[in-house]
């Protein structure tokens, strides 16, 4: 019995340790310059099938950002997509638990715009997966628009922003 105890307290400290470390990642840093990832050019034709869900679709709208009427981009389901000012062309910044809060655009097929944009859409091969960008910048979603033509995440840390059709290229 003795033994038994001797063994079960350590075994235990031991499987709490482990089950404690299980969960997500809160880096936000780049990966190592090994592993940057590079820029993929993709079809920038009018607006793919809707039937085929492998393809990301960009649109535009109009939302009020800090007073004004502004176009931004959205996604299909017409969430507005931001870029992070860190992120450069080839490395995202936000990756991991920033991630989470801020889901990349992500496609596992063509990316096309609705209408004709001024800019060149392309994918990302990073720490995300393939990500959309747009003359450069990654896109994102972000957690706390739970609605279409919601902004919330403009200006956040002033590092976040709507992005618009006449961004400028990175």
């Amino acid at each position: 019995m003795k033994l038994l105890k001797a063994f079960a307290i350590p075994l235990l400290g031991l499987l709490v340790l482990v089950l404690s470390s299980c969960g997500t990642t809160t880096t936000s840093s780049p990966p190592p310059s090994s592993n940057a990832p590079t820029p993929t050019k993709s079809a920038s034709t009018p607006t793919p099938s809707p039937s085929s869900s492998s393809n990301v679709v960009v649109k535009t709208t109009t939302v009020t950002v800090g007073g004004k009427s502004t176009t931004v981009l959205t996604n299909a389901q017409g969430m507005t997509l931001y870029y992070f000012t860190p992120d450069t062309a080839t490395t995202t910044a936000c990756t991991g638990g920033c991630a989470s809060n801020w889901p990349p655009l992500i496609a596992s097929g063509n990316v096309a715009a609705s209408t004709t944009l001024p800019g060149a859409l392309a994918t990302l091969s990073d720490a995300n997966g393939s990500q959309v960008i747009y003359n450069g910048h990654p896109l994102y979603t972000f957690k706390s628009d739970s609605a279409p033509g919601q902004v919330n995440g403009q200006g956040v840390g002033g590092k976040w922003f709507v992005a618009t059709p006449d961004l400028a290229k990175q």
